[in-house]
């Protein structure tokens, strides 16, 4: 391994023994003497990459695809069971916060315990504690029993002694929500302070926001296996829209699984895999889409352009009384703008049998990001007809470097 290197992992398996449920009874004992039945569970398949010294790496990926795991070996707390783990360097971890800790031992006690455990000796723990107290907080009461410590307290504490430890590499592990607002803001200062001090970092998080402000990189594991490293605000994109996709697939079958197999099962699949749909398919869609005041489609318009949604559709019910809505959100959730024919102060639509509907954009103002489209045909009554979620996507590009929802008229002086 280079000295570059701080961790190198090659080709890593790692497998878990389940057994079926323990006999109850003399009967089950007996008739189950000498049957070792198990399980073969495979958590990791054979991953490998590479973590270079002063370098943030994140883990990502969903439950159960092997992200704790990897950190646990490395750690070496457990042990793979082929493939190679390197590691250059004293290592903290952030997994279990407190274990080992002694309910009856005060937290002082504990400091000294905990960071022996760590690799630390005496005389440095000496050295380091007042700083660890003081992270912590906790000086009216560190001479206290723990078993005294309310929960948040007790997390303080085991936080206060895994971060003071000056380690080479620090693994951490769905941690950094400990305790209140403020202290939480405390531990990511601390971690930003020790990654500019050059230490090796190893995140596992569901947070974007944290992988993003503290990674460089991120490795993608999916099902035991490495997907995805790369730049990590690229990759951790790819990945929520892959989650995201995932959950508006399961939303999708939940719906076809009340409506029992209806008409409208396979429709959505026609507009984009992120479209939901909902309604009892008397009025639908059948294409939607966007044009520029040219007449030509597009997903990508300037700031302050017009353009036009339109939408063809398929009418089963004889002269209807229709409204049509539309919402634009940003790709983020938030509702940019919402609005219907009647509150526009138009009459109720009258629909054929099949035909086209479009609505004016004018002055686009929204600022530079991605964002979708829905649509919906509603009964005076509130019937749902058709309604149609994340139905198109477009986005605005923007030259400046304007923050927000939308441009405001500014004059300055």
């Amino acid at each position: 391994m280079s000295e570059n290197c701080a961790i190198r992992v090659r080709d890593v398996k790692k497998s878990y023994k389940v057994f079926p449920d323990k006999s109850n009874t003399i009967k089950e004992r007996a008739l189950q003497m000498r049957r070792n039945r198990y399980e073969e569970h495979c958590v990791l398949n054979g991953i490998t990459f590479d973590i270079y010294k002063g370098e943030s790496v994140g883990l990502i990926g969903e439950n159960g695809c092997g992200k704790s795991t990897t950190l646990k070996l490395l750690t070496k707390i457990i042990f793979p069971d082929s493939g190679t783990i390197e590691i250059n360097g004293r290592v903290s971890s952030l997994l279990e916060l407190g274990a080992g800790f002694h309910p009856d031992m005060s937290g002082r006690e504990n400091i000294y315990t905990n960071a022996a455990i760590f690799g630390l000796k005496r005389k440095e723990i000496d050295k380091r504690i007042d700083s660890i107290i003081e992270f912590s907080e906790l000086q009216d009461c560190i001479d206290n029993p723990i078993r005294t410590y309310s929960s948040g307290m007790y997390m303080r504490l085991a936080f206060s002694v895994a971060i003071n430890v000056n380690a080479d590499i620090l693994l951490v592990d769905e941690i950094l929500a400990v305790g209140d607002v403020s202290f939480q803001k405390k531990c990511m200062d601390k971690i930003e302070e020790i990654k500019k001090g050059g230490t090796t970092i190893v995140l596992v998080s569901h947070s974007r926001g944290q992988i993003e402000s503290i990674c460089d990189r991120v490795v993608w594991l999916d099902n035991g296996t490495v997907k995805e490293i790369g730049n990590a605000k690229e990759i951790n994109a790819c990945y929520n829209d892959w989650m995201e996709e995932r959950r508006l697939e399961k939303v999708r079958a939940l719906q076809r699984e009340k409506r029992g197999e209806s008409e409208l099962d396979n429709v959505a699949e026609t507009f984009n895999k992120l479209t939901i749909r909902n309604g009892n398919g008397k009025i639908r869609f059948t294409r939607v889409w966007l044009e520029d005041e040219e007449g030509k489609p597009q997903e990508i318009l300037g700031i302050g352009n017009d353009f036009w949604i339109k939408a063809e559709y398929k009418n089963n019910i004889v002269d209807p009384a229709v409204i049509m809505s539309i919402a634009i959100t940003r790709q983020d959730g938030v509702l940019c703008y919402a609005t219907n024919n009647v509150n526009a102060g138009k009459a109720f639509l009258r629909l054929d049998s099949n035909g086209t509907v479009a609505v004016a954009v004018r002055n686009c103002n929204l600022l530079s990001g991605t964002y979708m489209v829905n649509i919906a045909f509603v009964s005076t009554e509130g019937d749902v007809y058709d309604d149609l979620q994340r139905v198109l996507f477009f986005s605005i590009d923007s030259p400046n470097h304007e923050q927000g929802v939308c441009r405001l008229e500014c004059e300055w002086q």
